[in-house]
């Protein structure tokens, strides 16, 4: 039986543009994972691994003219946005370089001997190894930031391990383009080409996270098909560590007073983010909870003024567009909810904004509205009017986890007057980054950032944006009565790499 060829889609049209490749074979498979496996070795020197990971930016960088024409006949995104999210991810590149170069991410601890210590303790010396090869499963929505070079793949490579890389069906042809980019930069610094796989089709992926050789895996994408490689990673005879991204509802909480106080400025905040990239942000705000009475009335006149000037846009398949449409029509046919600006259709290839609103008691007890407490990928939120406190604290405390939530206070609630830190308390177990007077769309890649949450928003406590992402693709190991000459140099005590470290209960520079 022939291999069924993989083909990149222009969703603008609908149209093939070219044969990209043939989905993998499990023989495909095992030979790029063992390909990653025999890299290993090359990415054990920091400075190599920080110069690899520099490199990669630089010709990412100069091919960008290209990649993004590329992306753009893809995922019709735009240049404007494509090349931001380039920079961001040329950025991450660079910032794990730093902290490759910094060594902090090893957690290097020693103890020495002491005899006088109930019980005694020996000599002991801890810090982070790499796990091995990693699979990545790359997004559809972040073609550059969270596919081929994203935030998976480069704190995976920044750790030590070498990935396989399961390649998005909505941009094949731009996975191929910066695998081969990556594979360049490795080949500067005598990296093997293998330390980036990438294999295509969906049976291919299934047949990554089982592969015994590979010790971990990066997901981002649906509940469902999060669910069932996390499921088969759980079964595998050695089970491996999996860090899905699965889904979320990011809600929003808007106070009586701060829709009292500026109504307009949060109609039209809530408006641009819902609406940011066609709502394919995975935090998009896709519940909010506002007000009945007149100031959120307000409230949502400025959302309809606002959604109704959107114009229409094309998602990144039409198997979406398909869904949203479907959603959509799904959640108005339910009783009491209304549609203030109708989502949907907006053409042949394209989809229009809106929202629906409907009372909060719907959502305070288990039934039919349920539906509207998942989330639906797409320029769609809902908008649920409550009465008081008390009825917006009863839905809050149905949702599942998130990646986000967000509360519109105003001054005087912000300055620590009212319920602002009761909210915040509401707020927090339902989260992994909880904003006020913000939106949760755009994520910064900085050393504070968490960008994970509770299930199903993820399926691990770790995040996959920022520094600490590196975390994810390590263990430690503690050695006990080593004699110096046998230690690896970052436990030694001269420190000849000089690394942070804690010795002897002490923080050292």
């Amino acid at each position: 039986m022939a291999a069924a060829p993989v083909w990149s889609v222009d969703p603008r049209t609908g149209k093939q543009r070219e044969q990209v490749a043939v989905e993998a074979t499990a023989e495909e498979v095992d030979e790029a994972v063992r390909a990653a496996h025999a890299a290993r070795p090359a990415l054990a020197d920091r400075t190599v691994r920080a110069a690899f990971l520099r490199t990669a930016a630089d010709l990412l960088e100069g091919s960008k003219g290209h990649l993004v024409e590329v992306a753009d006949a893809e995922t019709a995104l735009g240049p404007v946005r494509l090349n931001g999210e380039l920079a961001r991810t040329c950025f991450q590149l660079r910032a794990f370089a730093g902290i490759v170069d910094e060594g902090a991410f090893l957690d290097v601890v020693i103890d020495h001997p002491d005899a006088t210590a109930t019980p005694p303790i020996p000599d002991l010396r801890r810090y982070k190894v790499p796990l091995g090869v990693v699979a990545v499963y790359s997004a559809s929505n972040f073609p550059f930031a969270f596919s081929v070079a994203g935030g998976d793949t480069a704190s995976a490579l920044a750790a030590g391990c070498p990935v396989a890389v399961k390649a998005h069906p909505d941009h094949p042809a731009l996975s191929e383009l910066v695998a081969s980019v990556l594979r360049r930069a490795a080949a500067r610094h005598d990296i093997p080409a293998g330390v980036v796989g990438l294999v295509h089709g969906f049976e291919a992926g299934v047949e990554l996270v089982r592969h015994p050789l590979v010790a971990a895996a990066g997901f981002t994408g649906s509940v469902r098909g999060g669910r069932a490689l996390f499921d088969a990673a759980a079964r595998r005879p050695v089970p491996i560590p999996f860090h899905g991204e699965l889904g979320s509802l990011n809600p929003v909480v808007v106070t009586e007073a701060a829709a009292a106080e500026r109504a307009e400025e949060i109609g039209a905040g809530l408006a641009g983010s819902m609406t940011l990239g066609v709502g394919q942000f995975c935090v998009k705000p896709g519940l909010v909870l506002a007000p009945a009475g007149a100031a959120g009335d307000r409230f949502l006149k400025s959302l309809t003024d606002a959604v109704s000037d959107t114009d229409a846009g094309v998602l990144l398949d039409h198997r979406m567009r398909d869904n949203f449409i479907a959603g959509v029509a799904e959640r108005a046919a339910l009783p009491d909810v209304e549609s203030p600006v109708t989502p949907g259709a907006g053409g042949e290839h394209t989809v229009s904004p809106g929202f629906l609103t409907v009372p909060a008691e719907r959502l305070t007890a288990q039934g039919e509205h349920d539906l509207l407490l998942e989330e639906c990928f797409g320029p769609l939120t809902v908008v649920a009017r409550y009465t008081d406190a008390s009825e917006a604290g009863a839905v809050l405390s149905r949702l599942p986890g998130n990646l986000t939530a967000t509360v519109q206070l105003s001054a005087e609630e912000a300055a620590g007057e009212g319920r602002g830190a009761e909210i915040l308390a509401e707020l927090t177990p339902l989260a992994g980054r909880v904003l006020v007077n913000g939106w949760p769309t755009g994520v910064a890649v900085a050393p504070a950032q968490h960008h994970g949450g509770p299930y199903p928003a993820t399926t691990s406590t770790s995040t996959s944006v920022g520094g600490t992402a590196i975390e994810r693709w390590m263990r430690p190991v503690a050695y006990q009565g080593v004699p110096e000459a046998l230690l690896p140099p970052e436990l030694r005590d001269d420190n000849p790499l000089g690394l942070p470290r804690r010795h002897d209960g002490r923080l050292e520079r």
